[in-house]
Formats: structure tokens, C-alpha cells, sequence
């Protein structure tokens, strides 16, 4: 039995049930939402699911009923299902000044939202949480805090694993208890997915098309995002590889993020890029089957990009932060940087290589982001499989993806 890792959340959890009426907790199927709050929270808090069928009917039959049949402080698990509960939500909590009184969970974004900005404005505070990250790996989940480049220094607990067995078997809880196959998890994790949240979310007449789509944006992962490239791929239209990918956002399977673009006169690139959130997933996909066909496999920079840069996003979202502090750079001159975080007014470059070693190459783009009007360079990183952090220039440091 896979013993439980202790999840940096933890923290930002119990900081916003101080803030909150309300905390809703968002994420992915299976990243260990249900079971960080009953670990972490234990008996304190009473305990319901929407997929019990006969809690579910009584949720949508009478909702007022079902919050007589239970006690505060209450979780209620995969509350997306009953849309209806969400005004009854707002009248229990408000019957005291009391916080912290009630934590709701559920994978699909766009409907929580919706529910959330209808009724429970101003009462609530919010958590997207996702799956494992590295510094849970090695047992270092401490108090949360978003990745901001900084001078590193050696890792006190080395990784047990190569850095691609960590990417190719993915970040999914269940999937660090060795006995699982890895292979028959995400099989049906991708069912579970289609037969699920996307059918609650579209109606999607196709689920093998719809299947194709996902192939075709994790074989694109960690690239600039074209609509129109991945429909041809997956034999959609425009439209509709539009209307998928939001989809893939509001269940939490992708990121988009950002070109910097600030108001500078450069001509820089508009075009977002586009990032899954589990490599795990990617890999399943795209049928790189093991670590090894992977690391000298064609993808295996794009793959390596979208980890890092899904641990950085993780950090942020582990710590409830602003993850529109996480961009990129790229211009006219195809000049880019894979990312820019934002601390402020000062600008963190930071590159990925695949490389062990680099030098003053990997970083002669970041004084594209010199003398941009109300802002200054900060300290960079060049991540990459160094096994320990090393200066490459004054500011700028070769670190290893643990640094994050």
C-alpha cells in the first residue's frame, strides 16, 4: 500500500480556511484532492460525495434537506455534479461570521467558476490544486512558495530516480506505487476522462476524435500553440480545436501560457504556448514507452520543457499564487526565452536545456529583456541535468530542475 506523501497544499489550505467562508479546491482527476483534505483535515470535518448516488438525489431534490442532514464544517466532493447546491452554499455559511466552514472539490473548472462568480462571490477563496511535484518526491514539502530564480545550492536529499523515470511515469499519485502499470493507469485514466468530465462539459459526439485531438496537442507540447495545425491533425475544424482546447484547460490537463508583451514598441509574438500538465500523460499519448526511448526520442526537448515548466506553474499553484506572473519571450527575430517570471517589476529569465553542461550561448537572449521601460533583470537560471548548480555569468546560474 502506497504510503501518503504530504503535500505542500497542506498549508495553503489552512491559510485560506482562516480567509474564507468557503474554500473551493480544484484540479485534475486523480492528482489527490479527496485524499490530501481527509489525510490532512481528518475527523474535523464531516465528509460527503456527489457521486453517492443517493447524496447526489437528494442534493438536486432538496437541497436545504441535505444540509440538515449533515454537519458543519463539511466537504463536499465533486460538488460540479449538483450545480443546484451552490445557492443553499451561500445561505448555510452566511447564518455565521464563522471561516472556514465548508470545502468544495470538483475537476471541471469552467462550471465550478461559473457557480462560484454566480453565488458565492466574495465568500470564497480558491485553490487549483495538481499532482505531485519534485520537492514532494523527495519528502521536502515544506510551506509552499511560487519558483522566483535565485542563487541555489546543493541538494540535501538527491533524487533516487533518473530525471526521465520521474518524467515518463508521471506526477499522478497512485502512479508512485511501483506495482501500478503505467500504462494500464493512464488507458484508464484517458476513459475515465472522456466518458466523464468531457461529456459533462460538451457533448462530444465523437469520443475517438476527441481522443485524437489530445494525441495531437501532447505530440505539440511545450510548442507554440496553432489551432488550426492541431483540428488538421485530429480532422476537426478551426472552431472546434478551439472550443477542445478549452475544454483540456477547464479540466485542468492543460496551460497556456503567455508571450510577455509589454507596451515597448518590440515587435514580439502574440502566440501563447501550450503545456500539459502531467508528462506521464504526454508520454501515454504519444507512445514513448519507456524513460530510455524517451530521453534519445525526437520529443524528448519539448517533453523535458513541458516538466520543467509545469513545475514551475505547480509551485505557484501548490502556494496559491498568480501564475500570470509565468511568461515567456519570443520576437521578430525568433529570439526567445523560454521563460520570464515576474517578480514586480523585475524579470527573471529563465532557459531549459537538456544538456548536462552550458555555457554563455544558453543565455544570450536574455539581454533581449534589458532595457524594457519600468522594469530591471533579475537573477536567471539555465535549467538543465547538471547534478549541481553552477554560475554560468555574474547573475545567471546552470541549475538542476529540483532548484524549482
Amino acid at each position: 500500500m502506497l504510503m501518503y506523501i504530504k503535500r505542500e497544499v497542506e498549508a495553503t489550505i489552512d491559510r485560506m480556511l482562516k480567509q474564507g467562508k468557503v474554500v473551493l479546491v480544484t484540479g485534475a482527476r486523480q492528482v489527490g484532492k479527496t485524499t490530501v483534505l481527509k489525510k490532512h483535515l481528518g475527523d474535523s470535518f464531516d465528509y460527503v460525495s456527489m457521486e453517492n448516488p443517493q447524496d447526489y438525489l437528494l442534493a438536486r431534490q432538496d437541497a436545504m434537506l441535505f444540509f440538515e442532514t449533515r454537519h458543519l464544517p463539511l466537504i463536499i466532493d465533486e460538488v460540479q455534479r449538483v450545480p443546484e447546491l451552490f445557492s443553499p452554499v451561500k445561505w448555510v455559511v452566511d447564518q455565521s461570521d464563522e471561516k472556514g466552514r465548508i470545502i468544495l472539490t470538483g475537476s471541471q473548472t469552467y462550471q465550478l467558476m461559473k457557480g462560484v462568480s454566480e453565488s458565492l462571490a466574495g465568500r470564497i477563496r480558491i485553490l487549483e490544486m495538481p499532482a505531485l511535484n519534485l520537492r514532494e518526491l523527495v519528502g521536502d514539502a515544506g510551506r509552499p512558495h511560487p519558483y522566483i530564480p535565485a542563487p541555489a545550492k546543493p541538494l540535501d536529499k538527491p533524487l533516487d530516480k533518473s530525471i526521465w523515470e520521474i518524467i515518463h511515469r508521471g506526477s499522478m499519485p497512485e502512479l508512485q506505487d511501483s506495482s501500478v502499470d503505467w500504462d494500464s493507469f493512464y488507458s484508464g485514466y484517458v476513459s475515465a476522462y472522456l466518458e466523464r468530465d468531457v461529456r459533462d462539459l460538451i457533448n462530444v459526439k465523437d469520443e475517438a476524435r476527441f481522443y485524437s485531438f489530445m494525441v495531437a496537442c501532447a505530440a505539440r507540447s511545450g510548442q507554440l500553440l496553432n489551432a488550426t495545425d492541431i483540428g488538421n491533425a485530429a480532422g476537426v475544424s478551426y472552431k472546434t480545436a478551439q472550443s477542445w482546447l478549452s475544454v483540456l484547460q477547464a479540466s485542468n490537463i492543460v496551460r497556456i501560457v503567455e508571450p510577455f508583451w509589454p507596451n515597448i514598441g518590440k515587435s514580439l509574438t502574440k502566440t501563447p504556448k501550450l503545456y500539459f500538465m502531467d508528462t506521464g500523460l504526454v508520454c501515454h499519448l504519444t507512445r514513448w514507452t519507456t524513460p530510455e526511448q524517451l530521453r534519445v526520442g525526437a520529443m524528448a526537448g519539448h517533453v523535458f520543457e513541458d516538466f520543467v515548466v509545469s513545475e514551475v506553474l505547480k509551485s505557484y499553484m501548490n502556494a496559491g499564487g498568480n501564475m500570470r506572473d509565468v511568461w515567456f519571450y519570443r520576437d521578430s527575430r525568433k529570439r526567445e526565452i523560454d521563460l520570464v517570471i515576474q517578480e514586480g517589476h523585475v524579470l527573471h529569465p529563465v532557459e531549459v536545456k537538456t544538456s548536462a553542461t552550458v555555457g554563455g550561448d544558453a543565455v544570450r537572449n536574455f539581454r533581449c529583456l534589458e532595457g524594457m521601460s519600468g522594469y530591471e533583470v533579475g537573477f536567471g537560471h539555465v535549467i538543465c541535468q547538471t547534478p549541481e548548480p553552477y554560475y554560468v555569468t555574474k547573475n545567471v546560474q546552470a541549475v538542476p530542475v529540483w532548484v524549482i
